[in-house]
């Protein structure tokens, strides 16, 4: 009953995000929603009036020649977020940076958010952090992959480090007790873990070394991953030949096959789930705890369900551990401090 109390809650706050991110003229007649610190509605309404409007454009272009960006820009944002904060550390270059870290390996999405900063500090020099380009930059992706326009509150500025060492963002073979209780250090919740873990995994792929314990050796066992339908472990085995050297190659496979046509999100995602039929292992343990089965079984069942938790989630993922004010920069090239 808990489980089913937390999400009723959820859907009614979700509601009110949509409706917001429609409606909402400024962050004062928002307080409902309770932007964290200096965060605002439209933060740069007078130092960069059209920044929101510069940064759509962009990602419809771009978006336009390959619509695996939505895929590529989530990941991006949720590498950033959870580990230092939603600071854009993860963009910055250098041989020891986040970019390095072995847990961001085959992250994308850096050429277009410098290409989109570039076209922003023609218009508006040192004022649009890549913190808050980053994220709005998602939202737009998100929402031209069939997913929800949600608000951004902005304001954000860019952290001034970056270490390979501070990336502690779990693997995929994670269990799901050890998944919710980094998301609720995180400050998020069950519901944000379904959304964001499994709706990520609607669209985009991974590579094969982020799954071969559950084709070839599940729990150090010898063995598959018991809960792997044999016609998904006989396909992913054709694509994911074990290692056997170094200088192998580490090919990429489809979270969700259907994603193939478009990238677009569904709910096929969640469907498969309940199907046994996941890739990462991560998402296939979702059914194994109450709360988060009813959930999952939610989203399978409705669309725009997912669609308002998404919305929500993006947004409460967007507010970990924001610099504003004095702390942090505006920095001109997002891949190096100013």
């Amino acid at each position: 009953m808990e489980g089913k109390r937390l999400f009723v809650r959820f859907q009614l706050l979700l509601a009110f995000v949509v409706i917001l991110s429609f409606y909402v003229g400024n962050a004062d007649a928002a307080t409902g929603l309770q932007p964290p610190v200096k965060l605002r509605w439209h933060y740069y309404r007078k130092t960069c009036r059209y920044a929101e409007e510069y940064v759509r454009h962009q990602v419809e272009v771009y978006w336009g020649k390959d619509n695996s960006l939505t895929a590529k820009l989530m990941r991006l944002l949720y590498s950033d977020c959870f580990v230092n904060g939603c600071d854009a550390s993860v963009l910055l270059d250098g041989p020891y940076s986040e970019k390095t870290a072995p847990q961001n390996r085959g992250l994308e999405g850096f050429v277009v958010i410098d290409k989109i900063k570039e076209v922003l500090e023609k218009r508006c020099p040192g004022v649009v952090s890549c913190a808050d380009v980053l994220n709005l930059a998602t939202r737009d992706a998100v929402h031209l992959s069939g997913g929800p326009s949600y608000p951004v509150f902005t304001g954000r500025r860019d952290g001034r480090s970056s270490s390979a060492a501070s990336v502690d963002l779990p693997p995929p073979s994670i269990s799901l007790e050890q998944g919710l209780a980094y998301f609720k250090s995180k400050g998020l919740d069950e519901v944000d873990f379904v959304t964001l873990i499994g709706g990520g995994h609607c669209v985009g792929q991974t590579h094969c070394s982020y799954i071969e314990d559950r084709l070839y050796n599940s729990s150090n066992s010898g063995k598959p991953d018991p809960t792997m339908k044999k016609s998904l472990l006989d396909n992913l085995r054709k694509e994911c030949p074990p290692s056997t050297r170094k200088d192998q190659s580490d090919p990429l496979v489809y979270l969700n096959p259907e994603s193939k046509n478009g990238y677009k999100l569904s709910t096929s995602c969640f469907s498969r789930v309940l199907n046994y039929d996941a890739v990462l292992g991560v998402d296939q343990q979702l059914p194994y705890s109450n709360d988060t089965l009813q959930i999952v079984q939610e989203f399978a069942a409705g669309f725009e369900d997912f669609r308002k938790s998404l919305a929500l989630s993006m947004s409460r993922m967007g507010e970990i551990g924001v610099l504003t004010g004095k702390d942090g920069e505006i920095r001109k090239k997002c891949g190096s401090i100013n």
